[in-house]
């Protein structure tokens, strides 16, 4: 029998990443200097907020979360796992498939430029 963590209510479970010890660039950093990180993958959803769709957050998601309220679970032994309240989730990485009618949600300059000109009452 295999034992896993059933978040209730309004939460998510979240396999936080790891923090990077190294930048893009390929710079390696001391251990005090680490990048702390608030994203990770949602391992499982509450049936509360599978069932809302206000919320948009599926099983394998990668989310970016506030920290604050995420309760740790000492399921692991590199602890990793997290119960987070769904209104602490802040944002879900997509990827831009063409056809796929989901915003272009990329950042660039062209983009911004046209969002500007488009909204000229301000």
């Amino acid at each position: 029998m295999t034992d896993y963590v059933e978040p209730l209510g309004p939460r998510i479970l979240i396999r936080k990443d790891e923090a990077r010890h190294q930048t893009r660039g390929g710079i390696v950093l001391p251990d005090q200097a680490e990048i702390p990180t608030i994203t990770g993958r949602v391992v499982a959803v509450s049936l509360e907020v599978k069932n809302d769709d206000e919320f948009p957050v599926n099983k394998y998601d990668k989310v970016l979360f506030h920290p604050k309220n995420a309760i740790p679970v000492d399921f692991e032994s590199d602890n990793l796992l997290f119960v987070v309240p769904i209104d602490d989730v802040v944002a879900v990485f997509r990827r831009h498939e063409n056809g796929s009618g989901r915003p272009n949600t990329e950042i660039n300059q062209d983009n911004i430029d046209d969002d500007l000109d488009d909204n000229d009452d301000f």
